[in-house]
């Protein structure tokens, strides 16, 4: 693909058409030249090398501010083209550029780029010359409206310097939403533009000046449309009947581990080997056309270069999809590639769908379905796991059950040479089992869809990605303050907040979050909360990890500490954390979840904290729990802390669909990722 940059002049030319301010300007070739044109601006006048090879001007020598005369100009030209050629000898010099010297005002940045997954990105933030130090941006991905423009605008730390900061007058904000939006509209109506950046953009009190500019230009690719298909008939995953091709006796051998775990699988299992009778104490046929029963699925582990006849016969037989545990496709190059196509192709013609090839394959725990290799299949539970590693899917299938966890589906996707990430998400969304979805995403392929499917599943069932990839090297290479600044993770993680997904960083914070999410009451409705406790050091490190990670604790009202009162010690802490002290019995705990009900409309969420000892049980903490959520709508957050002891109230939480997470910090981070999500509340931290 052919790019070239755009000059400041044409820059400036092309966002004046739009309504962006821009200084009085001109080219110039030579010094005689150069003191002439300024003198016709008029001084002071700031002069910048005009050339490809530059991208940041100050860098190369290549910029002059503050010129007063027309003999400072000529000076200013022969000092710029004497610089660049020292700084790089082989750059293009096409002039220098004279421009209106704007005054100095607030510094800000508006830059957009064209992600190659999610399209075009706007990005807006504090600029200058500090700009990549500072990194006080916020993105967008197009289109977005003036209410996101307003909230970006807000978003950045510097904000208080456009609002006004200790007795500084408020910049002229109005001017710079409208310039944002002249500025998207400017990029979306040019599909050349693949990247620019305006740096600085100088805001005043009243109005606003864009004093340089950076555009890169590329040749556009026809664009592909890629033809809806429609969405895979759920039965198709609760096959009836399975076939495993490359069946083996051999315990080295994949389609050994895989014909094993399926040997549980309640239906119709047919081997399929052409050098043996029986395999694991199963007929054996040496086709899947010899089979004399239909077959709704096939697992493949046979050599790559068998797979194109496998699938064929798949195909006249019937087959509605096939797994493809085999490697040997597109991860291995352009002969892989093609080979991969020539599979696609063979199952297009015959309507078969294809998961894979090159991955684990799928498990369906509740329907007794496993055609991967792991080393012990998943416990049935209610969240299902689409990841993009196979590695991953067996160490998370093996942490799962040493934790008690279970799950409606895992799928390793693998090369999705047919089905992807938006079939399998429609199939979940579909699926009673499923009351939450996790996604480990190393690339997706079109994003724009993605956000389309993942906004709609997430409006019923919670998403929860970790998305890999979050050190960029890419955008070091980048033409633009803009590339360097959005690099694509930071575009993923907008994708994710756009769409409804919950984007988190570990695997454990992906658990923690579904379980919690998949509760009834999801997510809380706002940021207030109320904590009880019965331990003092808890009650502190709980005001010190709300603040940390955005959520509000809430001023409980004199009356509510009046009925409280009546029947707490004389001497509790009389506020929020509440503290009912380390004596606290069952009938305390009920008593102030009693109040905290019929005062609910104070509080969005109440974190329960409770430690081990002999006065109250796991079990009778967890009830009164139970209790306290069913006569509230108000979201309920425990943390039942200690080793053994409390895994009885644990247990009894879970199995009604209320998580007790064991580490406090990790709590606070878990609803303060939520609450980012939901509300953009301040930085949650990692999970």
């Amino acid at each position: 693909m052919k790019e070239w940059m755009l000059s400041e002049a044409e820059g400036y030319e092309i966002l004046g058409k739009y309504g962006v301010p821009v200084p009085a300007f001109k080219i110039v070739t030579t010094a005689e030249e150069a003191g002439d044109v300024a003198e016709s601006i008029g001084f002071p006048v700031v002069m910048k090398i005009v050339s490809p090879q530059i991208i940041h001007k100050s860098d190369s020598g290549g910029v002059v501010t503050s010129i007063g005369t027309k003999e400072g100009a000529q000076a200013a030209f022969n000092r710029i083209v004497t610089c660049v050629k020292e700084f790089n000898p082989k750059a293009k010099i096409e002039g220098v550029i004279i421009e209106e010297q704007a005054e100095p005002g607030l510094e800000l940045i508006i830059g957009g780029k064209t992600d190659p997954t999610f399209g075009k990105v706007i990005t807006f933030g504090a600029g200058g010359t500090l700009v990549e130090l500072m990194k006080d941006v916020t993105l967008r991905i197009l289109p977005i409206t003036e209410a996101d423009v307003r909230e970006m605008v807000k978003e950045i730390r510097s904000y208080p310097l456009i609002s006004g900061y200790r007795g500084s007058k408020p910049k002229d904000e109005e001017t710079l939403v409208k310039i944002i939006l002249d500025v998207c509209r400017l990029f979306e109506e040019h599909e050349q533009i693949k990247e620019f950046d305006i740096n600085p953009l100088r805001l005043y009190e009243s109005g606003a000046c864009a004093v340089d500019s950076r555009i890169v230009m590329a040749d556009n690719k026809d664009v592909v449309e890629k033809p809806e298909r429609p969405d895979v008939p759920p039965e198709y995953f609760n096959p009836r009947s399975v076939a495993i091709i490359g069946a083996s006796d051999d315990p080295t051998k994949m389609g050994y581990a895989v014909m094993h775990n399926l040997l549980h699988f309640p239906g119709q299992l047919y081997p399929v080997n052409n050098k043996r009778d029986t395999i694991q104490g199963l007929k054996a046929y040496p086709t899947i056309g010899d089979i004399p029963s239909p077959v709704d699925m096939a697992v493949i582990t046979v050599p790559a270069m068998y797979v194109p006849q496998v699938v064929e016969e798949c195909g006249q037989k019937g087959v509605n999809i096939a797994v493809i545990i085999t490697a040997g496709f597109k991860e291995m190059g352009e002969e892989g590639k093609a080979l991969e196509e020539r599979v696609v192709a063979i199952a297009n013609r015959y309507g078969t769908r294809i998961v894979g090839p090159n991955c684990l394959g799928l498990i369906v725990p509740p329907r007794g379905l496993d055609t991967t290799y792991v080393h012990q299949s998943p416990r049935p539970g209610k969240i299902a796991f689409l990841s993009q590693s196979g590695a991953i899917v067996n160490t998370v299938v093996d942490w799962s059950l040493s934790e008690d966890i279970g799950f409606s589906a895992v799928v390793s996707v693998g090369n999705q040479s047919d089905l992807n990430f938006f079939d399998y998400m429609r199939w979940v969304e579909r699926d009673p089992n499923t009351k939450a979805i996790i996604m480990y995403i190393e690339q997706i392929s079109d994003g724009k869809a993605f956000m389309k499917v993942a906004s709609e599943v997430s409006k019923t069932k919670p998403i929860i990605a970790i998305k890999s990839g979050s050190s960029d090297r890419g955008s070091k290479a980048a033409a633009s303050h803009t590339g360097s600044l959005s690099g694509s993770y930071d575009v993923y993680m907008e994708a994710f907040r756009r769409s409804g997904v919950l984007s988190v960083h570990t695997l454990t914070g992906a658990f923690l979050a579904a379980e919690m999410l998949s509760h009834p009451k999801r997510y809380p409705k706002g940021s207030r909360a109320v904590v009880v406790t019965n331990a003092g050091g808890f009650a502190v490190l709980s005001s010190d990890y709300s603040e940390r990670y955005g959520i509000d604790i809430a001023d409980l009202p004199a009356e509510v500490i009046a009925e409280m009162d009546q029947f707490l010690p004389e001497f509790w802490n009389k506020g929020n954390p509440v503290d009912l002290l380390g004596d606290a019995s069952e009938r305390r705990f009920e008593q102030t979840f009693e109040v905290l009900a019929k005062h609910d409309d104070l509080w969005d969420m109440c974190f329960i904290i409770g430690f081990p000892n002999n006065i109250l049980g796991s079990e009778q903490l967890a009830n009164q729990i139970l209790k306290f959520s069913g006569n509230t709508e108000k979201r309920i957050i425990c943390s039942l802390l200690g080793g053994a002891s409390m895994d009885r109230g644990r247990k009894l939480l879970r199995q009604n669909s209320i998580p007790s997470f064991e580490e406090l910090d990790f709590t606070f981070r878990v609803i303060g990722r939520v609450l980012w999500q939901q509300f953009r509340v301040k930085a949650p931290g990692l999970l």
